[in-house]
């Protein structure tokens, strides 16, 4: 990069010194190496070379009202002056309680988690004990958990990910119990003739079919009558539908992808967004599943669950998207649409070849002369990903801070906040041409 990163460089290097990796996440992603961030105001990241960026990365997804946005951190500062941890339940507790059951179609009952991967456990751990079976249905390329249960072809090579119908089941990394992909059956996503073969092989198995109801880190939307017909076999063969929300829930809807295309799963698991960045999730369902949480026969202890500031800003950030009556979605929708039509005519005006495709407020630039793509393996085989990556690479050089996964856009993002970035997307297509 031409940026000047000198900071960030050598903090990496130190820090490579006592941090694993040198981040804490295997997932961080770097331009050419991580950014050290030195604070984030609205639609705006600061890094500690003092660079200024438009952010469309939204920390993978969470910040949905823009960094350090006021009545979130007024309502976190409020709950300092009260208390960090209790030992039980607080009032904060019950207000998100009642309003999360009062947006979400599927939400009878709710309860608190600290990350989307622990939701998604517990969602399988409910629907195994409710079903008494052990199998569940994942697909291909969906990410959902980093535990042993559900880290399974994320990203498999193709050579060793088998028949396009009826994938290979592949650990996503080393140490994974080898048993654990006994009850795990991976599929094509956007297939359901392949879903319904598979429950017939299984019928008597499978405890629960998990899946995005849109892909937002390809911004892959499902086929139409795909989520219905989901919920068609899961009813028919007494199969818990699991809605994984993480990145959809409060994004496309205030109610989550489940409200925008009316389909309503048994269960969904919420993360990113419901706290505007801090650490909380969310487990939603029908009251005949969650209610074996009440009864004690299901167990999900933990002394972080519905921690009180993660709580606080919750309360906070969906009272802001509830004003007006959720009148912000609107604008979101409005400003996501303004910039994947501008990406579309700057790539036509230089002739490069992409698919702009997403839903609302998220959405992916694909370099593909396939047009648009609907699975993983369609990802694979047609999208250049070196490309992308080069795309991003100029992008950031020109202030505009992306993922070459998925752009991400924010209530506090302005129009004229857009009008820049189309303009670095146009010099950024000319250069891709070039």
């Amino acid at each position: 990069m031409s940026r000047k990163l000198d900071q960030s460089r050598t903090l990496y290097a130190r820090c490579q010194g006592s941090l694993a990796g040198g981040a804490s996440s295997s997932y961080k992603p770097g331009y050419p190496f991580p950014i050290f961030w030195e604070r984030g105001d609205g639609a705006r990241l600061y890094d500690v070379d003092g660079n200024e960026y438009l952010d469309y990365t939204l920390s993978a997804g969470p910040t949905l009202l823009g960094h350090s946005p006021a009545p979130v951190i007024d309502a976190v500062k409020a709950q300092l002056e009260r208390g960090l941890l209790f030992p039980g339940v607080h009032t904060g507790e019950l207000e998100l309680s009642e309003l999360l059951c009062q947006i979400i179609p599927c939400a009878d009952l709710v309860h608190f988690a600290n990350s989307g991967s622990e939701a998604n456990h517990i969602a399988l751990r409910l629907a195994r004990a409710y079903t008494g079976r052990e199998k569940v249905i994942k697909f291909e390329g969906l990410y959902h958990s980093w535990f042993d249960d559900l880290f399974y072809s994320v990203t498999p090579a193709l050579e060793r990910a088998g028949p396009d119908e009826m994938p290979n089941t592949l650990p996503q990394t080393r140490g994974q119990a080898a048993n654990a992909a006994d009850n795990v059956l991976v599929l094509p996503w956007n297939n359901l003739q392949a879903v319904a073969q598979a429950v017939a092989r299984h019928r008597d198995e499978v405890a629960a079919v998990i899946t995005v109801p849109v892909w937002y880190f390809r911004a892959v939307e499902p086929r139409e009558g795909y989520l219905e017909g989901l919920r068609d076999i899961c009813t028919q063969n007494g199969i818990v539908l699991i809605f994984d929300e993480v990145v959809s829930g409060f994004r496309t809807a205030l109610g989550g992808a489940q409200a925008y295309y009316g389909v309503t799963p048994d269960l969904s698991t919420f993360a990113k967004g419901i706290a505007a960045g801090l650490a909380l999730a969310c487990l939603a369902g029908r009251q005949e599943l969650m209610s074996m949480i009440s009864r004690g026969e299901v167990l999900h202890p933990g002394t972080y669950n519905g921690n009180p500031l993660a709580i606080a800003a919750a309360n906070a950030a969906i009272t802001e998207l509830m004003k007006d009556d959720g009148a912000s979605y609107a604008r979101l929708f409005q400003m996501s649409e303004r910039l994947m039509s501008g990406c579309r005519e700057s790539a036509a005006r230089w002739g490069v070849p992409v698919s702009v495709q997403g839903l609302g407020p998220g959405f992916s630039v694909l370099f593909t002369e396939r047009g648009h793509l609907w699975d993983y393996r369609d990802l694979v085989r047609y999208h250049n990903a070196e490309l992308a990556t080069g795309f991003t690479l100029t992008l950031a050089e020109r202030g505009v801070l992306c993922s070459s996964a998925a752009w991400f856009v924010s209530t506090a993002h302005t129009d004229e906040d857009i009008e820049l970035t189309l303009v670095a997307i146009d010099e950024a297509m000319k250069e891709m041409r070039d």
